[in-house]
């Protein structure tokens, strides 16, 4: 049986529930494989309030949940133009975070975002979408390569003191 995804899009109202799941489903898929005080260093800095809320107001990010039974299960964060992380190129869309929650892993949603997010650069008539994944992140770079995804490239994540590699990732449309 397929579950039922809604993907809606996230507001300034729904900032706590966004930061709370970000944290959660961050620690979920790394703490267990990274040192303690490095994620939690990250986190004193990538999970804040004004970090959110300015994320939230650019106009060329947006974020969206997946729910399922009204009970919120991932969600999805795309970027447009000068919003992207690194390439900034207009004819782009990134996608900077998916995330699942565990409980809901292994049902297609992860699959539904990112149907979502290139149906969503199809209907801007964008060229490419491109993200980047951890180099330790076999099921992640799998599955992306299941989607058509291509290497293109790498770049360093800091994650507290620990500098480690993305994967820079991209799918022609």
């Amino acid at each position: 049986m397929t579950l039922s995804v809604e993907i809606k899009q996230v507001t300034i109202a729904d900032i706590d529930t966004l930061l709370n799941l970000s944290r959660q489903t961050f620690f979920d898929a790394f703490a267990h494989l990274n040192n303690a005080a490095d994620m939690e260093n990250y986190a004193a800095n990538a999970f804040t309030i004004q970090k959110f809320e300015d994320e939230l107001s650019n106009p060329d990010s947006r974020f969206y949940f997946a729910v399922i039974d009204n009970t919120i299960a991932g969600y999805l964060k795309l970027n447009y133009k000068t919003a992207q992380t690194e390439l900034r190129d207009p004819n782009s869309l990134e996608i900077e975070r998916i995330y699942i929650l565990q409980q809901y892993q292994g049902q297609q949603i992860g699959k539904r975002l990112i149907d979502f997010a290139i149906d969503t650069a199809i209907s801007r008539k964008l060229s490419y979408v491109w993200l980047g994944v951890w180099e330790h992140n076999d099921k992640a770079i799998k599955f992306y390569k299941n989607k058509g995804f291509e290497q293109f490239g790498s770049h360093p994540f800091m994650l507290g003191s620990d500098e480690q590699t993305d994967i820079l990732m991209k799918l022609a449309l």
